[in-house]
């Protein structure tokens, strides 16, 4: 395919960590691309005092790139989101909340999955919705830990998830959950790709609050066998394939790592430094060994070309 004949593509919210990293890998590929960055009165998702660094970094990109176009939208408003959606073939949808999670964000956020997959809905171009969303999503429940594989048919228990005031997995579970039954009612063609923890280039300080807000819990993902990462490079990769390749279909589990013995926690933990620290005086003794219950195969064979 020549890069004059690659579709116009939107993301929203393009103003999100992984937004503004698929935005980008899809610049580099070819394709042209709307920019919709999410607004609540006038004022960024992602920041009470208005625009972002991440929207800055969008609109000066666009000033250069003319296969880039920038886009206002209200995500409670899927009028707005039609307008952005004018002309495209796919819908990248990374709703996320850099400002952290608690139990007000999660109604938001379900909500604007809704009326993202409406708007597409209402369109006569979208091919496909490709929607982010988290392992978080897929490893909550009483009783996970004697649970032998854990892989793209699991699904967070929504009470547990309550009990234990895990308002991110709560967030990305519901809101999933309702972008699927929305999209399968009006038989639109839909992929979402559950990623663990997102890493990469300052991440720590351009996503530092939605980072903290997965990790609630992390002694618990830990020890049961489902805390694993990604980096945000393959990330895009997984998600632009998950575009291009018609023969994908449902949900994709998405990391590179999984940490099960404490030498990969101790790398993990230093990666996300300032956010997460060693304790003082910590010395690592190399012994602790869990097991790895994720499971990728959907992936491997995405990846791999044979979805």
């Amino acid at each position: 395919m020549d890069i004059e004949e690659l579709p116009s593509v939107c993301v929203l919210d393009a103003s999100t960590y992984v937004g503004f990293w698929i935005l980008k890998g899809l610049l580099s590929r070819g394709y042209t691309v709307h920019a919709a960055i999410q607004k609540y009165n006038g004022k960024s998702s992602s920041s009470l005092s208005g625009e972002t660094g991440m929207e800055k970094k969008i609109r000066d990109l666009a000033r250069e790139e003319e296969r880039l176009s920038v886009f206002e939208v209200d995500v409670l408003d899927y009028h707005s989101i039609l307008i952005a959606l004018k002309g495209c073939s796919a819908m990248f949808c990374c709703l996320d909340c850099p400002d952290g999670y608690d139990d007000k964000m999660i109604d938001l956020e379900v909500r604007g999955a809704i009326n993202v997959v409406e708007a597409c809905a209402q369109t006569d171009t979208i091919e496909k919705i490709i929607f982010s969303s988290s392992l978080t999503a897929a490893i909550w429940r009483e009783n996970i830990c004697s649970q032998e594989d854990v892989d793209e048919r699991s699904w967070s228990d929504q009470e547990f998830c309550r009990k234990l005031k895990l308002w991110y997995a709560l967030a990305k579970t519901l809101s999933e959950h309702a972008a699927w039954a929305l999209a399968m009612d009006r038989k639109l063609n839909m992929v979402s790709i559950n990623a663990g923890l997102v890493l990469g280039p300052g991440v720590s300080q351009q996503n530092p609050l939605s980072t903290m807000s997965y990790l609630k819990g992390i002694a618990q993902m830990y020890e049961n066998g489902v805390l694993a990462y990604v980096d945000v490079n393959f990330l895009v990769d997984v998600h632009i394939r998950a575009f291009q390749d018609s023969s994908t279909c449902g949900r994709y589990f998405c990391f590179n790592q999984t940490v099960h013995t404490e030498e990969e926690a101790v790398k993990l933990t230093q990666s996300l430094s300032p956010l997460i620290s060693l304790p003082q005086r910590y010395e690592y003794q190399g012994s602790e060994v869990f097991a790895e219950r994720l499971r990728t195969k959907k992936l491997n064979k995405l990846v791999e070309g044979t979805a």
